[in-house]
């Protein structure tokens, strides 16, 4: 069974454009209760956050009445971190989780992702059915079947009593002075509350959230304005989030970035140090730079990669039996931990080698010498399919051919946005030049 309304991380888009519509959102809300709630016989609930957005209003209201239309009891967190509707969902026995969420994207882009009962992203066949139901006709509930909705004041205070939990016993973060950018997104109020409960001194950037300005020069995808503040008040490490705080990168004292590659190399050298890193293996995916791949192999350990998405890492992960995996755009996955990637649980334990070894950020966090990648994106109108243009076609064959033996190329269309990405690694720049031009001129035309 094939999906067409959810993308690599649930259902995406322009808010008030479909799908992300009041209508589409209740349909779906509705088409998710009654996948979850099969029978009447019962009650059941359901947990709902948001980010920061102004369109989560709107989203949130629509998804509680589709959800109650069909017998479910819906309890608000308000904005909580994607992490902790996962946490939530388990710990509070909902049979379904969901976060209103676009994740890095701009403010006028908005999503909708389900977690199904152990607080797990839901499988590409529960939402290739949620999708079957969307499109018959949806049973409601009884009228006095009705569910309920009520807000819950605790959410982010138990997501937080819960997140210190993962930071070492007996290491506190007393000396240390942070930078903590949380792109006026999820985690504004929780993440600097943990550093500083933690014994950090904490510098909060993007904590101000208006609805519009999520991710706006600001996070994991806009670490400029964090860099300035680590240098400007002479920080030992910055960390920012993404807007709902499943993702991370880190700053150290000169404003420099560490992505989720080193990140991951760092703790899987540790773990398996320390005899925690399950199954000899780190799983990520085709993005993580080759450079990852040949420092965990002198390592004596593995790099299993799977397709683009940190759903697909946490299946890959849950397949084999590994505790740690990720991407390198920021998402960190630790199953000891949690359910999905935690941007705050990852900048934590990044802050514990700091406190346990007494080392730099800019020692801890240059774990491998990466080798040149460059990626650049290329959007196209709805509609288009450039990657099918034979033209396309030919020149990504001749690219290859190129590279052989020297690098790779990954070219992909993004599951959340109209973007094809194009992506080589090459231990030659000029020639790194060359393919990743030649291949973005020949779909920027196919695109246009």
């Amino acid at each position: 069974m094939t999906r067409k309304l959810f993308g690599t991380d649930g259902v995406r888009g322009k808010a008030n454009t479909f799908p992300m519509t009041a209508e589409m959102a209740l349909r779906l809300g509705a088409a998710a209760g009654r996948y979850f709630r099969r029978d009447d016989s019962a009650a059941h609930r359901v947990v709902i956050g948001k980010d920061t957005r102004l369109s989560g209003y709107m989203l949130e209201n629509a998804l509680t009445a589709g959800l109650t239309s069909t017998g479910m009891n819906v309890l608000l967190l308000g904005p909580v971190p994607t992490p902790a509707v996962g946490f939530l969902t388990r710990s509070m026995r909902a049979d379904l989780g969901v976060m209103i969420s676009a994740s890095h994207n701009p403010h006028y882009d908005n999503g909708i992702k389900f977690f199904g009962p152990d607080g797990f992203k839901l499988s590409d066949e529960a939402e290739a059915e949620i999708e079957a139901i969307l499109e018959g006709e949806i049973r409601p509930a009884r009228p006095e079947k009705i569910g309920r909705a009520k807000r819950i004041d605790d959410g982010r205070g138990r997501y937080q009593e819960f997140v210190k939990t993962t930071f070492p016993s007996g290491l506190r973060l007393d000396g240390i002075k942070v930078v903590i950018d949380c792109a006026n997104g999820a985690a504004y109020k929780a993440a600097p509350e943990v550093l500083w409960e933690l014994g950090a001194e904490v510098i909060p950037v993007g904590v101000s959230p208006n609805g519009t300005n999520i991710n706006d020069r600001c996070g994991s995808t806009h670490v400029e304005t964090a860099a300035e503040a680590v240098v400007a008040h002479g920080a030992d490490v910055g960390i920012c989030l993404d807007g709902d705080a499943d993702r991370v990168m880190i700053l150290d004292a000169h404003g420099k970035v560490a992505d989720g590659d080193q990140i991951m190399a760092l703790m899987a050298l540790r773990w398996a140090a320390e005899g925690r890193l399950r199954g000899g293996a780190l799983v990520a995916t085709v993005m993580s730079n080759l450079g990852l791949e040949r420092r965990l192999e002198a390592a004596g350990l593995r790099l299993e990669r799977t397709s683009v998405g940190d759903r697909y890492v946490v299946e890959r992960m849950r397949e084999g039996g590994f505790n740690l995996g990720g991407e390198q755009s920021g998402h960190i996955v630790m199953t000891d931990y949690a359910t999905t990637g935690d941007g705050l649980v990852a900048g934590l334990q990044f802050l514990a080698e700091m406190a346990r070894t007494g080392e730099s950020a800019e020692a801890l966090s240059r774990q491998f010498i990466t080798v040149p990648q460059m990626l650049k994106n290329v959007r196209y109108a709805e509609g288009k399919v450039p990657l099918a243009d034979p033209a396309v076609q030919g020149v990504i064959a001749a690219m290859e051919e190129k590279v052989t033996g020297k690098g790779r190329i990954l070219i992909r269309k993004s599951g959340t946005e109209p973007l094809v990405r194009v992506m080589a690694e090459c231990e030659d720049s000029a020639l790194l030049d060359e393919v990743v031009g030649a291949i973005v001129a020949a779909v920027e035309r196919a695109a246009s």
